[in-house]
């Protein structure tokens, strides 16, 4: 376990690298993950051997709740970092993977996968977003939270096969939210301040209610199954000090990488290949 935490923080600190520095050095082919998050979209390029030399990404709001609400805003938006990773590389991204939050393909499978088409790649695949996440995890056995901007998303894996998914409002909007209402201030400025890792001791009392809510949904979730480490992933994950609060109120060993906001982008690249699917 300690072995492939290590694993995952080390493969998030070169992509953190690659981010502030390209690795322009030619591959023969490139893949790329797609990360349409509520509050970020993150682009991950890796070479032939599924190392990141690129990335990069950019709050929006584009996608509520796991659903894309603005399609040309999404669109532009991966255009644009898909231009700008282009040009750092000198090269064409031809391949992309992407993922959605569990039980939601029915839902929006279809529009997440027009928007990369239509920003100029060819699919690979599209894989359930805690399912990503085990590409860079590689656990066996607990559950993996994805606690993103407007859901969270929980995978429950036994002898490395994933038994159930489920993915419930209650994520980083909410959290968002509180901080607007309890420092009388727009939604906006509200985000800012949570993203500043400086406020986040300060925020933590605040936000105390809302984490045992998330709690709360992971518990009833994971009842009944025999779940004895929890794993967190998604850019709410980072608020620092919300894994403490997680493991006090569900009574479970919590785990948390380095930067879980880029385990998930991770994984869908590393997810991605060169053969089209329909």
């Amino acid at each position: 376990m300690g072995e492939s935490m290590q694993a995952c923080n080390d493969l998030v600190s070169k992509f953190e690298a690659v981010v502030a520095n390209p690795v322009i050095d030619k591959s023969k082919i490139y893949y790329t993950g797609v990360d349409l998050g509520t509050a970020c979209v993150v682009l991950v390029v890796m070479n032939s051997e599924y190392e990141p030399v690129a990335g990069a990404y950019e709050y929006s709001d584009v996608v509520k709740d796991g659903m894309i609400v603005d399609y040309f805003g999404a669109i532009t938006l991966v255009k644009k970092l898909k231009k700008k990773l282009e040009d750092l590389l000198d090269t064409e991204l031809v391949y992309s993977s992407t993922a959605i939050p569990p039980d939601t393909e029915s839902l929006d499978g279809g529009a997440i996968k027009n928007v990369i088409q239509s920003a100029g790649f060819e699919i690979t695949s599209i894989l359930d977003e805690p399912t990503a996440a085990n590409n860079v995890l590689n656990i066996k056995n607990g559950a993996i939270v994805d606690i993103g901007g407007g859901t969270t998303g929980i995978s429950i894996l036994n002898n490395g096969k994933v038994v159930k998914v489920s993915d419930e409002a209650t994520g980083g909007t909410h959290l968002t939210l509180t901080i607007a209402g309890a420092m009388s201030t727009s939604f906006e400025d509200a985000e800012l301040y949570k993203r500043n890792t400086d406020n986040h001791k300060e925020l933590l009392p605040i936000l105390k209610p809302v984490i045992e809510k998330i709690s709360t949904i992971i518990t009833t979730q994971v009842a009944g199954y025999d779940v004895k480490d929890l794993y967190l992933v998604g850019g709410t994950a980072c608020l620092g000090g919300i894994e403490k609060i997680i493991e006090k109120k569900t009574g479970i060993t919590t785990h948390k990488p380095v930067n879980p906001m880029f385990v998930t982008p991770l994984g869908i690249a590393k997810s991605c290949t060169n053969e089209v699917i329909d």
